[in-house]
């Protein structure tokens, strides 16, 4: 059993040392393009005369330089837990290779301390000694066996010791990446919280325009349209992806829920959730404390004496508060639009889903599984104050949020 775990720990330590899957590398282009996005958009500011800067679209740009910072953030943080895991198995294997070569070198210490004592028999004084030619057979048989465990125990301890090597090299190379994950990590927060103030001192002027939230206002039209197409779009994939499945499944009678991974990078099952349309009326709140300051359904605005049709309700907090998922479910969509800035789509189990708006911070990537009031992010500032936007999904049918909250 002990050799068979060291073969194993051999191949997974070989595999993490030389392996560069495709995976790595999507991970490591989409980085590249965030951090090209990133420099265009500071492009683009630095590109603006000082009265330029003090404008909605500048906010636009900042706000979207968070949302991208808040991403490389949550990936680095999702890559730390994935390099302790790596590494935690790393420590176990090379624990259990040593047990190994200890149990092997005290064995062979009592084989050199039997011989010094007793001397090295050979065959022929097994043979001179016996008192029968039975008892001479199962002599030499014994001697050629405990001869052979000798030369096995021997190169058992010499393929241990170069298991741990190699062991102790991937250890090195885990820790060095996760020392590097972590400084990349503390880097990208320092920038965060830097963008945060510019937004947060560029707010407090914007606020006495009054022109500003008329474009904030078109902007959430747009955005609203945005996020409903967004919803079209993930029940669409969701009901290729249960084609598929299907389809495999008939190809594959004795194989089941077999889905080609080329064409779904993340698993956004939701079997295993609990039943969402059984919570209506008591679904955890999405933050611990707030007022609901925008209605769900047809909204007039009366400084602007305009109308808006609202897809959920807007939940002014006091200060960044957390917010929590209300129900079991899996992250779909982590995107960023104009007029609601970060947004988090979740899927929950019946067709529902779920959507964050107005995220400052967040926590979480697409395909992460989570449990009711599992924190997703940080309200962000808005124009009108720290607001989260939220809504519920049935299907393609936006709901009213309110009837479904725990009053």
């Amino acid at each position: 059993m002990v050799k068979k775990l060291s073969h194993i720990l051999i191949i997974l330590f070989s595999f993490i040392l030389l392996a560069q899957d495709s995976q790595i590398e999507k991970k490591k282009k989409e980085l590249e393009n965030i951090k090209l996005e990133l420099e265009q958009l500071q492009s683009e500011l630095n590109a603006r005369s000082r009265k330029e800067k003090l404008t909605y679209e500048s906010y636009n740009n900042l706000n979207r330089q968070i949302h991208l910072i808040s991403k490389i953030i949550s990936n680095l943080r999702k890559e730390e837990i994935k390099k302790e895991t790596q590494i935690e198995s790393i420590k176990t294997g090379i624990s259990s290779i040593e047990s190994e070569i200890t149990s092997i070198k005290k064995n062979y210490a009592k084989y050199v301390a039997a011989i010094y004592k007793y001397g090295k028999t050979s065959e022929l004084e097994s043979i001179m000694d016996a008192q029968s030619f039975n008892q001479a057979i199962l002599r030499i048989k014994y001697l050629r066996e405990f001869s052979k465990r000798r030369k096995s125990d021997i190169q058992r301890l010499q393929e241990n010791i170069a298991q741990l090597s190699l062991a102790n090299l991937a250890l090195n190379k885990e820790l060095e990446d996760q020392r590097r994950l972590k400084e990349a990590k503390e880097n990208e927060i320092s920038e965060l919280n830097k963008k945060l103030n510019e937004e947060k001192k560029l707010l407090t002027l914007l606020r006495k325009d009054k022109s500003n939230l008329s474009k904030k206002l078109n902007d959430r039209k747009r955005a609203e349209l945005q996020i409903r197409n967004l919803i079209s779009r993930l029940i669409e994939e969701a009901e290729k992806k249960k084609d598929l499945t299907a389809s495999t499944e008939k190809k594959n009678s004795d194989k089941k829920n077999i889905i080609d991974e080329k064409d779904y990078d993340i698993d956004l099952s939701t079997k295993n959730f609990v039943s969402f349309s059984e919570m209506k009326g008591n679904l955890q709140w999405p933050v611990s404390k707030g007022k609901i300051v925008t209605q769900f359904g047809e909204q007039r605005n009366p400084k602007l004496n305009t109308v808006t049709v609202s897809y959920g309700i807007d939940i002014l907090t006091r200060g960044e508060l957390s917010v929590k998922v209300v129900a079991d479910g899996v992250v779909s969509a982590v995107e960023w639009l104009p007029g609601y800035g970060t947004v988090i789509i979740v899927s929950h189990k019946g067709g529902y889903k779920t959507v964050y708006g107005h995220l400052g911070e967040v926590y979480v990537n697409e395909g992460d599984k989570l449990k009711t009031g599992g924190l997703i992010g940080k309200v962000g500032e808005t124009l009108e104050g720290n607001i989260l936007h939220f809504q519920i999904w049935n299907g393609r049918q936006s709901v009213n949020p309110v009837n479904w909250l725990k009053q």
